[in-house]
């Protein structure tokens, strides 16, 4: 198994968090403070468990060939939900993170913008990947059209 995030151990935790924009907050409010946050992360621990994360946007876009239900144009959270995602080589070590005293007051920053309040969730990784390069790709379909049944 290719590693997506360089370091990412096999058996490591993901987090995600869900953020919804309270309608007086903008995404450059939500990028600056997470900013903050994100730099004290992996200044404080890089060390101690932090193996890396991203911060994605609603674009909007839905997908009709990968979805089920209905065929929606347009995300209504366009603009205003964001995912917050991290790496970590065990949960004990994230919960550890959020005990900091140079964490807590950003996090209560990054807070103060939800609607939603916040629920962070912990995922066991199961897969994770990087594309084929272009002569990966062809060896690997040429030993499914020789071995598929």
């Amino acid at each position: 198994m290719a590693s997506l995030i360089n370091g990412f151990p096999h058996d490591g935790v993901v987090t995600v968090n869900r953020v919804i924009l309270k309608p007086e907050y903008s995404v450059d409010d939500l990028q600056e403070r997470v900013a903050l946050l994100c730099e004290n992360v992996k200044t404080y621990h890089s060390e101690t468990g932090f193996v890396g994360g991203f911060v994605s946007l609603n674009s909007g876009a839905i997908s009709n060939e990968g979805s089920t239900v209905g065929q929606a144009v347009e995300s209504p959270m366009k603009g205003k939900e964001a995912l917050i995602i991290t790496f970590w080589r065990s949960f004990e070590e994230h919960e550890e993170s959020h005990k900091s005293e140079t964490f807590q007051p950003l996090f209560k920053d990054v807070l103060a913008l939800c609607e939603n309040g916040n629920e962070e969730i912990a995922y066991e990784m199961l897969w994770s990947g990087a594309a084929y390069s272009p002569e990966e790709a062809r060896a690997a379909k040429e030993a499914k059209e020789k071995y598929a049944a």
